[in-house]
């Protein structure tokens, strides 16, 4: 039975309180661990490499510049980290003038890969909490939050995909990051 030892883990939060007092040192930290995964969830969203790096570079400058407005009480430092890529490709694809090629039935054939998704978090040492968590939700709230934060889908993109009211996919969200708050906590 090998027992190598874990990797020392990464405050996160005290990376962003030293970005928010002007330490690049810091920045270039979260960068140097996060960067692939988070130009994979830009990715993910925006469909193009090319706009991916623009939307990692926007979402770095932005942390760089509002390290200051992050809030521990509202919830952790990588997660809003995480949450800022993901708001930066979706701005990026609503300012976008020109259309993304993307096959539609592609969108609308594609079967829900969660237990994929499950089975990709697992391999990450600082998701096992979220992933026990998410383990515990409802399967319809679970998929429509991975379908939502891992491909990032509209919610009218998962109510199509999962065929049920606009609505529903709403309140299974909403719902299921209430459990995933109060499980994480």
């Amino acid at each position: 039975m090998d027992q190598s030892p874990s990797p020392p883990t990464f405050d996160y939060e005290s990376a962003l309180l030293a970005c928010a007092q002007g330490d690049r040192a810091a920045l270039q930290q979260i960068y140097a661990r996060e960067a692939s995964q988070l130009l994979g969830v830009a990715l993910r969203i925006v469909r193009r490499h090319d706009l991916a790096d623009e939307v990692l570079q926007d979402a770095f400058l932005q942390i760089w510049q509002k390290a200051t407005t992050f809030n521990p009480s509202r919830g952790s430092a990588r997660g809003w980290i995480f949450s800022i890529v993901r708001y930066r490709a979706l701005d990026a694809l609503r300012k976008a003038s020109r259309e993304i090629a993307v096959d539609e039935t592609l969108i609308v054939n594609r079967s829900p890969a969660t237990a994929d998704m499950l089975d990709n978090l697992s391999r990450l040492a600082e998701t096992k909490e979220l992933q026990t968590c998410l383990e515990q939700l409802e399967q319809p709230k679970r998929q429509s939050i991975l379908l939502a934060y891992m491909d990032g889908y509209t919610h009218i993109q998962i109510a199509a995909q999962l065929e049920v009211p606009l609505g529903t996919v709403k309140s299974w969200i909403r719902r299921g990051l209430l459990t995933l708050r109060e499980c994480l906590q």
